[in-house]
This record gives structure tokens, C-alpha cells and sequence, in this order.
């Protein structure tokens, strides 16, 4: 099996996909990729430009390759392209667990992704992902923003705090990171209940679990809620002003799933009235938020730049994933974290 490296990664790790003992062929050019901006960047440096010959031999490694670790350039429509050009491509090993939403701005055809498989990253950034959770419910249980307010002011008052025992969680998506989510949040002590879109869950850590039909019935017993949930038709505005004035005022809001999940502008209207308490935020409806969005400015929320995912052991993982699905290829087995071409995860 012809494998090329399409994205950046580090030395080590391909040198980990030669010497894994499966009949790999490595395509693998360092000079025809970007330098990566950070660990587990794929896109690489914006100024990266490869000259006319490395053009030519950078479209000559795709075509040869059966195999691809990485979307070029981490792009839709590279991808596009190149489903469209190349007739020896069979398999895509996509970088990112949502790279569903690539494929679909990509316009794949059905037939394309029945003839080449894409597979996504889904379950290489569920830990941190899911520790980034735990922080957000850590910091508004335990008033961090008061904490840094009155540490600035040089203030030393004395007042308690909240804890996360015996407080129900309501986790809205329960694929990878919505399960590593219920098993730290049960290491604190805390009840957790989930929604998913088929009512049913194998998680020993999830108390009760119900479909999303049924999401206005479980929303008034959530001291927090975490969105971990796609961006499909059906999930698109889910979280909106009657879904937050649902959940017992107070609550604690994080979304680590994508943000045209969540009205934000009732979201903001919550966070100011007292609804909730605080919102952590890895992503939001425009990324990143405009100027003079309050999102930037409320002392209640955390506002991350969709980088909670981001972790130094990122690449490492993916190809942990990749070894795994190149060893299901070999043997013609159903390959994990397959794209659904109808809801595009």
C-alpha cells in the first residue's frame, strides 16, 4: 500500500509508519510541505509557496499514492480536486474529528466517498478536549473570575464556593469526548445525565441517557450542560434561549462542539441577567468573534480560540489511529471513524 504524507508532521512519526511491520510504501518529501506553525498544526506556514518543479513532484506523490494521511494542505478543495484527478486515491486519513464539515464544504458526491474513504480524527482529541470541560466547570464552580478580579485589585475577601459533587451534568452529544467528559466529571462526584441521537449509551459513567427529541424534559435538571455535539441540519440552533432558560439558573454552559449549535445571542442575553453563571467557549458562531461582540468583554466568560483540542501529543495519537485503520485496510475491514456521507461525521 502506497502511503504519501500530505501534511506536516514530525520525522519520528514517520519513520513509526515505516517500521510498523505492515506492507507500507512511505511517500514522505519534507521540502514539499509547509513547516508546521506549531505541534499538531497541519496547515502550516501561511508564505509556504513550492516552486514549479516541487509543484510537479508534490501532484505526482498524491497521484501515486493509494493512501493519504492528511487532506492536502488540510483543504476541502485540494480535496476536491484530487478525488477528482487522482484514480489510484482509495483512502483518506483525515487530520481533524470534524472533518466532516471539510468533506461536505468540499461537495463530494456520494459515489466519491464510496469509491475513496475518508476517515476522520474522531477520539484523538477527546482528552483534551475534555479536560478543557472540567476546567470551565472548575472555574465558575469555584469563582474564578471573582478570584482574579480581586486578586488585580489587591482585595482579600473571605466567601465560599460551589463544588462539582452530587451537581448534575447534562452532556448534549455523546460520541468520544462526551464519554472521557462523563468519566472525569463522575471522578468528581457529579451526576451525569447525556443526550444523543440514539437514546442509548454503552458508557458505565452516564446515568440516564435519552434521544434528542427529549432534550426539553432532562434540560431542567442541569446544574451545567456541555455541547460536544456536530454541526449537522439537525443540531444547527438546538441550544436556543428556551434551551437555556430551561436549565436551573445558574448553570454553567461549555461548548466543545461547534458554535452555530448555540444562539449566542441568548447566550449572552443569560450570561448578563444572571440565567448562568458562566459560559466557557471554544467555539462560537463567527471565529473569531467580531469586535465589539460581548463575548470578548463579559467578566463570566472563557473564551478560547477554538484551540482547546490542540495538544503536543496530537500527532502522535493520529497516528496511533492511522496504524490501526492501515492494518483494517490491509486486511479489507470496516475502517474506524468512516464519514457518513448523509449527516457528514
Amino acid at each position: 500500500m502506497r502511503v504519501a504524507i500530505a501534511v506536516p508532521i514530525e520525522a519520528e512519526l514517520v519513520e513509526r509508519i515505516r517500521s510498523s511491520g505492515l506492507e507500507l510504501e512511505v511517500l514522505w518529501e519534507p521540502d514539499l510541505l509547509p513547516r508546521a506553525r506549531y505541534p499538531g498544526n497541519h496547515q502550516g506556514a501561511d508564505e509556504f509557496k513550492r516552486s514549479p518543479d516541487q509543484e510537479r513532484r508534490w501532484q505526482e506523490m498524491l497521484h501515486g499514492a493509494e493512501i493519504l494521511l492528511g487532506m492536502p494542505g488540510d483543504d476541502a478543495r485540494q480535496l476536491a480536486a484530487l478525488t477528482q484527478t487522482s484514480e489510484r486515491l482509495r483512502w483518506v486519513q483525515a487530520m481533524a474529528a470534524g472533518a466532516g464539515q471539510q468533506v461536505r464544504a468540499a461537495g463530494l458526491e456520494p459515489d466519491v466517498l464510496e469509491r475513496v474513504a475518508i476517515t476522520t480524527a474522531s477520539g484523538v482529541h477527546a482528552v483534551p478536549l475534555a479536560e478543557f470541560c472540567l476546567m470551565g466547570l472548575l472555574a465558575f464552580t469555584k469563582n474564578l473570575p471573582r478570584m482574579l478580579e480581586d486578586q488585580r485589585a489587591r482585595r482579600w475577601p473571605e466567601y465560599p464556593s460551589g463544588e462539582l459533587r452530587d451537581q448534575t451534568l447534562l452532556i448534549l452529544g455523546l460520541g468520544k469526548i462526551g464519554e472521557e467528559v462523563a468519566r472525569l466529571a463522575r471522578a468528581f462526584g457529579m451526576r451525569v445525565i447525556a443526550v444523543n441521537r440514539r437514546g442509548a449509551t454503552d458508557s458505565d459513567d452516564v446515568e440516564t441517557v435519552v434521544s434528542v427529541d427529549r432534550l426539553s424534559e432532562v434540560l431542567p435538571e442541569a446544574d451545567a450542560v456541555v455541547i460536544s455535539l456536530p454541526l449537522t441540519e439537525e443540531t444547527r440552533g438546538l441550544v436556543d434561549e428556551q434551551a437555556l432558560r430551561s436549565m436551573k439558573r445558574g448553570a454553567i454552559l461549555v461548548n466543545v462542539g461547534r458554535g452555530a449549535v448555540l444562539d449566542e445571542r441568548a447566550l449572552i442575553e443569560c450570561l448578563g441577567d444572571g440565567q448562568l453563571t458562566g459560559a466557557a467557549l471554544d467555539v462560537t458562531t463567527r471565529e473569531p468573534p467580531l469586535p465589539d461582540s460581548p463575548l470578548w468583554e463579559l467578566p463570566n466568560v472563557l473564551l478560547s480560540p477554538h484551540t482547546a483540542a490542540l495538544s503536543f501529543r496530537e500527532n502522535e495519537r493520529i497516528v496511533d489511529l492511522f496504524l490501526e485503520n492501515c492494518r483494517r485496510f490491509e486486511a479489507g475491514e470496516e475502517l474506524l471513524n468512516r464519514i457518513d456521507p448523509q449527516h457528514y461525521y
